[in-house]
């Protein structure tokens, strides 16, 4: 199998300013692990890094998608596995770099998103339920699960929920590669603190004027809303959901916090992730490590 290596971590960890400095030592390529920087537009609260930032380094995976748009776990499988093929017919190697875990999962562990044949029995008992209880069965599965599915639409919820239900009888896995799978961590408060002061340079960038862009162009509420953290909470406080602006920051950054704090219960679930501490020389290590990995 080609190998692939995957640098992943919470936000503002340095994940992708790390994998931007590997890649040229290793002529590597960077397929974006994020479900939100798939949607063209969602830059500054997306945490899009700019074309100054890639350093001439060649990324995937980046507004493939228009604001509200359907795009499900099993589009961006689908689209990796061409852009990571892509990069390795032409002879360079891929970077899989982003925070989102299940994004990372489904191509380093090769999830079988190709469905099977329908359940009569099981599609009756969806189609039976309440919108209410169909968002309950999808998120209990995954949040993500829900970015760019439009929660009015019962038909469309009770695929989704049917595709969750139906993953309860595992299909094994397919790898398409061997991965290398390097997890970036800092001390709590320093990555808090390195959370505080990206929220506050990008809120000055305009990130609140990048979500009334959003809804001027017809960009829905529901979608905002569902693509959670700082689009969830600056749609509130367009709407007047905030008493003032400092009750909406503090909210907004408390919020941030607890995903990193679920992101990492997230990745630790894996045993295989080579965890690489960001105050001792990250670069050096991940070299290293690296290294090895395309030798052995």
């Amino acid at each position: 199998m080609e190998k692939l290596v995957c640098i992943t971590g919470t936000n503002a960890s340095g994940k992708s300013s790390l994998a931007i400095e590997l890649a040229p030592k290793f002529d590597a390529e960077i397929v974006s692990a994020d479900s939100r920087q798939v949607f063209k537009g969602l830059d500054l609260g997306s945490g899009k890094v700019t074309r100054e930032e890639m350093k001439g380094v060649r990324h995937h995976l980046i507004d493939v998608a228009e604001p509200g748009e359907f795009f499900s776990l099993a589009h961006f499988q689908h689209l990796a596995y061409e852009a990571i093929d892509d990069i390795h017919q032409r002879g360079r190697r891929a970077f899989l770099t982003g925070g989102t875990g299940l994004y990372i999962n489904a191509v380093a562990d090769g999830y079988d998103l190709s469905g099977a044949a329908p359940d009569p029995a099981l599609r009756r008992s969806v189609e039976e339920k309440t919108k209410e209880e169909l968002i309950d069965i999808i998120k209990s599965k995954s949040e993500d699960a829900l970015y760019g599915l439009d929660l009015n639409n019962k038909r469309r919820l009770e695929r989704a929920a049917e595709k969750a239900l139906s993953n309860d009888i595992k299909r094994p896995n397919k790898p398409r590669y061997e991965t290398l799978i390097l997890g970036v961590t800092w001390p709590r408060d320093e990555l808090y603190e390195r959370i505080r002061i990206r929220l506050d340079a990008r809120l000055e960038e305009g990130m609140i004027d990048e979500v009334k862009n959003l809804m001027s162009c017809g960009v829905s509420d529901d979608f905002l809303y569902r693509l959670g953290l700082e689009y969830r909470y600056i749609l509130m406080y367009l709407r007047g959901r905030f008493s003032d602006y400092d009750s909406f920051y503090k909210k907004l950054f408390m919020e941030i916090r607890h995903l990193a704090k679920e992101q990492m219960t997230w990745f630790r679930k894996r045993s295989d992730i080579v965890w690489i501490d960001m105050k001792d020389d990250p670069a050096g290590k991940c070299s290293d490590i690296i290294d090895a990995f395309y030798k052995r």
